[in-house]
């Protein structure tokens, strides 16, 4: 006799999210190196669009299979990111435009500002959910934050295209290349904490609830969203605050920026990283631990949740005690001595505790 074969195992599927990024970045490079080869500017609007688009889409595809409530659909995704975004991009143009002027505190109003008009287009796309859980807040705050990113991405992508010399096809790449890496741990970062505590404070009713927790983390995030802004100001500041010479600092004092040696220049880079690390860790540290507690809650929940009503000695689960099975049919199944029906019972919907 021959052993039996194994079962031959299929490899593993793709995800939706890895098929997202990696046809996209590869149908983004084939673009750039055509547009290079040739010279058509017909395809610069696609390099835009796949470049701006494809880090903040795949971020919202990962969150969206990895952790979310069954009242957030598909559809719900697409209007928080399109709308969301769009909305988000326009009320912070109308009100940076009219309300902010240079001052010491610009970016601290730039992140109040910004973070403000995501909120209200988070608002506007869940008003319709009466019922709401963390997890579909941190799923719908960083879709909404995401989508403001790419829109975002997209007029920065154009800035650095067009320039007084003619197109500049490489500074558009450097652009795109480095608005991608920064994306994870920017918008839809920030306002992915903001939606989770937002709608866990909200879980128990149908309106919103903006307890101290919600204002002090909408606080939170705008801060770290004005020191994401002024790093690089900060790093100059700092570099010729202990490295500045003479001239410069002369300079400085009749108002004019000194141009750094290439040694300031250096540490001006490096603070630049630093600084970002410093901020993208506080902010992933905050939203790790956000959903950390989340799932902590649930499952307490799940685990205190009944699993059926008790019955008599010998009974086990709703469909009544187990009897042996009639003789000459070992194993067979047995009849319960209740009608299944009438022993069900529905699990009551849980809500999350509310953040004080």
């Amino acid at each position: 006799m021959h052993a039996p074969h194994a079962p031959m195992t299929s490899p593993p599927k793709m995800r939706t999210w890895q098929t997202i990024f990696f046809s996209g970045l590869l149908l983004w490079v084939a673009t750039v190196v055509v547009t290079f080869l040739t010279g058509n500017t017909n395809l610069l609007p696609t390099i835009v669009l796949l470049g701006s688009f494809l880090v903040p889409v795949t971020f919202v595809a990962w969150a969206y299979e990895r952790d979310r409530g069954g009242n957030v659909t598909v559809e719900t995704l697409f209007t928080a990111f399109v709308v969301g975004g769009i909305l988000g991009v326009l009320g912070a143009s109308l009100l940076e435009g009219y309300l902010l002027h240079p001052s010491p505190l610009l970016y601290l109003g730039v992140g109040t500002i910004e973070e403000f008009v995501k909120l209200l287009a988070l608002l506007f796309v869940a008003r319709d959910l009466t019922h709401r859980t963390r997890r579909d807040g941190l799923v719908l705050g960083a879709t909404v934050g995401f989508g403001f990113a790419a829109f975002e991405s997209a007029g920065y992508a154009l800035n650095s295209l067009v320039t007084a010399q003619g197109l500049d096809l490489v500074a558009l790449v450097q652009t795109e290349v480095l608005r991608g890496l920064l994306a994870p741990v920017g918008h839809g970062l920030w306002t992915a904490i903001l939606g989770g505590v937002l709608f866990a404070a909200s879980s128990a009713g149908p309106s919103w609830r903006f307890t101290p927790g919600v204002i002090g983390t909408f606080v939170g995030v705008a801060v770290l969203h004005a020191l994401w802004d002024s790093v690089h100001g900060i790093a100059i500041t700092l570099t010729l605050m202990f490295t500045g010479l003479p001239w410069q600092t002369l300079l400085l004092r009749i108002g004019r920026m000194p141009a750094p040696t290439q040694a300031q220049a250096n540490l001006v880079n490096l603070l630049d990283f630093v600084g970002l690390l410093v901020i993208a860790a506080i902010g992933v540290l905050w939203l790790w631990v956000l959903a950390m507690t989340g799932r902590g809650r649930r499952e307490a929940i799940s685990l205190a949740a009944p699993s059926g009503p008790a019955g008599p000695p010998g009974h086990r689960g709703a469909a009544g005690p187990v009897r042996p099975a009639p003789t000459g049919q070992p194993g067979a199944p047995v009849a319960p001595d209740h009608p299944t029906g009438s022993e069900r019972r529905d699990v009551p919907e849980t809500h999350e505790e509310p953040d004080d």
